[in-house]
């Protein structure tokens, strides 16, 4: 008997949680680059919770693709933020409903008790800041995947 490898687990929709600032990085490694137009952005106030529909490309199967010389594939999945007690944003033009967003990555910083704010970085120096009362954030695939439009991978300059 061996170990598992990476290269034996099946294909399936993502359903991630973080409750901690480590499981958070592996959300956010996964968000990156994922797109959404500012109209699939809600905050829920009474509920306490803010959510995205993102169109996410597929780093988890990177390697898969190059291997088998197929597309590179995006899905869309819902990014939930629970225990929200209040939302900020900067360098995002909320009236206009047809703006595309980027998302860089998702960060923690703690305050005390367990509270603290999640910080959505956004491509152009946007940002949206949601004071949370605790971590808790899910990413959930809501669709089956499909051929990212660009045929490309996303890449940053250095």
């Amino acid at each position: 008997m061996s170990d598992a490898s990476f290269h034996d687990g099946r294909e399936a929709p993502l359903n991630l949680g973080a409750l901690e600032a480590g499981d958070l990085e592996v959300i956010s490694s996964l968000v990156q680059d994922a797109v959404f137009p500012i109209s699939e952005m809600s905050w829920r106030s009474k509920e306490c919770r803010f959510a995205l529909l993102l169109n996410r490309f597929r780093w988890e199967d990177q390697p898969n693709a190059k291997k088998r010389d197929r597309p590179y594939e995006r899905v869309q999945s819902l990014l939930v933020i629970d225990t929200v007690l209040g939302v900020a944003s900067q360098g995002v033009q909320r009236g206009d409903k047809d703006m595309v967003l980027s998302l860089l990555s998702v960060h923690f910083e703690p305050a005390e008790d367990g509270a603290g704010h999640v910080l959505l970085t956004l491509a152009g120096d946007g940002s949206i800041r949601l004071t949370v009362e605790a971590l808790e954030v899910s990413l959930r695939d809501v669709t089956r995947p499909y051929q990212a439009p660009s045929k490309q991978a996303p890449h940053h300059s250095e």
